[in-house]
């Protein structure tokens, strides 16, 4: 399953995973805080968001290296 979620990231534009780190950013944030209060009932969810947010800055990191043809 990780494979075809990190096939998907890859298709997307630099600025939709942007757009898709702040999103998973903020619900890790929003876990973390159920966690604390005693609401979050799956705890695996914030293990989820972090390996997601570091697959998705890691291909954001590959695009950003990767300098189109022509280009200085």
């Amino acid at each position: 399953m990780a494979t075809k979620r990190f096939k998907e990231l890859k298709n997307l534009s630099k600025d939709e995973l942007a757009t898709k780190i702040r999103e998973t950013e903020a619900q890790l944030f929003q876990n973390k805080m159920k966690r604390v209060t005693g609401q979050l009932t799956d705890v695996a969810s914030i293990w989820r968001a972090r390996k997601d947010i570091a697959r998705m800055k890691m291909i954001s990191a590959e695009k950003a290296a990767t300098k189109p043809a022509g280009g200085k």
